[in-house]
């Protein structure tokens, strides 16, 4: 009888061990003093623990009960932050010398591994681009275009990197982690219309994986709405517009389909509605920007008051 109660009982300790996730390590070279773990998963978000480094960058930080599947976390120091996967039982072991976001190591989490080839590379090629980006901004004429230039073909090859690494580890969830990363002004991956295969292509190969994760749940509500906005693209046929032909200001029949070709803003507006001036005024600005790119503006006032018309 005894022996069977000292069995459950080291059944129950292990158990309870098994859903505990530690974090452990030595951040080297960061003048920052706090450290934080904060949820960032689909189902809930907020601090789960924080721990002041001591003397020589060292830490341990305990959740006691880890999910039985990975789950995002976010590892805070000042204003970096490293993403990780975590699941109960993980032991982790997460060491940095200098930036935390550039150049730590994790071991004890295959996710977080993972996730740390695709993040490492990926920020680096981000700071790139910034810097990229602030250089143009400075310069002009020639020096300004090649920095264009290299800043397009850099983005170009942080995106194919982006999709090598989402076809390379398409069963794990740091692929899907790597899935929704977007660069800045970037909304899709490469295209809306090729960008559902690989979101289809992940979504299976995690199924088999984790079949009851809610990255999963997740993805497969994405890949339904964009293959519906897809269906909704491919009925949308091209059709011609209603002509119009109004008198100009100077009494000059201007008609609508002179404009064809052109980008066209069609603008109904009252000089009555008080905030013309304002409208017009902006308008004006942008017609300037951009109409040696073929940009033109038809406007349409409804107003009966010509003198009040052509005043605004």
């Amino acid at each position: 009888m005894k022996k069977i109660l000292i069995i459950l009982a080291a059944a129950v300790l292990c158990s309870c061990q098994s859903a505990k996730i530690e974090i452990s390590g030595r951040l080297v070279g960061n003048e920052q003093k706090m450290l934080y773990l904060e949820y960032a998963g689909s189902s809930k978000a907020g601090q789960i623990d924080s721990v002041q480094l001591d003397a020589t960058g060292s830490y341990r930080l305990t959740l006691e009960e880890g999910s039985p599947l990975p789950e995002l976390s976010l590892l805070r120091c000042g204003v970096e932050q490293v993403p990780l996967l975590l699941q109960a039982g993980d032991r982790v072991a997460l060491n940095s010398l200098g930036s935390l976001a550039h150049n730590y190591t994790v071991e004890g989490s295959d996710e977080s591994s993972l996730l740390r080839e695709f993040y490492t590379h990926y920020t680096q090629q981000l700071q790139k681009l910034d810097r990229l980006a602030a250089l143009h901004a400075r310069t002009s004429g020639k020096e300004q275009q090649r920095v264009m230039e290299e800043y397009a073909e850099l983005f170009r090859q942080t995106k194919r990197d982006q999709l090598r690494f989402v076809v390379e580890q398409k069963g794990s969830l740091a692929a899907v982690y790597a899935l929704y990363q977007r660069l800045p002004g970037d909304i899709y991956l490469f295209n809306a219309e090729s960008d559902v295969i690989y979101y289809r292509t992940v979504a299976e190969a995690v199924e088999q994986r984790y079949p009851e994760s809610a990255y999963l749940k997740s993805l497969q509500s994405d890949i339904e709405r964009m293959e519906q906005q897809q269906k909704l693209l491919s009925e949308v046929r091209e059709a011609s517009f209603p002509d119009l032909e109004m008198n100009d200001m100077y009494g000059k029949k201007v008609r609508l389909s002179s404009l064809e070709g052109q980008v066209i803003l069609l603008d109904f507006w009252s000089a009555q509605l008080g905030n013309s001036n304002a409208l017009n005024a902006e308008l004006k600005r942008s017609y300037a920007k951009y109409h040696d790119r073929g940009f033109e503006i038809y406007q349409v006032a409804i107003d009966r008051s010509k003198p009040l018309w052509i005043h605004t």
